[in-house]
């Protein structure tokens, strides 16, 4: 059993890399730091973002992991897409 916790972790930390711009990524997406309000924008601006048609939680998740990674991000969200008062009110019509 260590040895499978051991070899899973060293998977993980293979994961990570630091690229010659000095930016960490994870399996080659950009981890984003827990700074300020940071997270937040980058929510904001694609969920308002006028290529994206006002997305869902799904949608926006998809779209998003395919460049950032962070701890917590699909629960991230999602929280940020039910706070929407677009989303809100297309669940009180359905």
């Amino acid at each position: 059993m260590l040895e499978l916790n051991e070899t899973m972790l060293k998977k993980f930390v293979e994961a990570f890399s630091q690229r010659e711009d000095g930016v960490l990524r994870y399996q080659g997406r950009l981890c984003f730091p827990n700074v300020g309000d940071l997270r937040e924008q980058v929510l904001s601006e694609a969920h308002s973002s006028r290529y994206s048609i006002h997305p869902g939680a799904t949608k926006m998740y998809r779209d998003l992991r395919d460049v950032y990674w962070w701890i917590g991000m699909e629960k991230d969200i999602t929280g940020f897409v039910a706070k929407c008062p677009n989303f809100q009110q297309v669940n009180v019509e359905h």
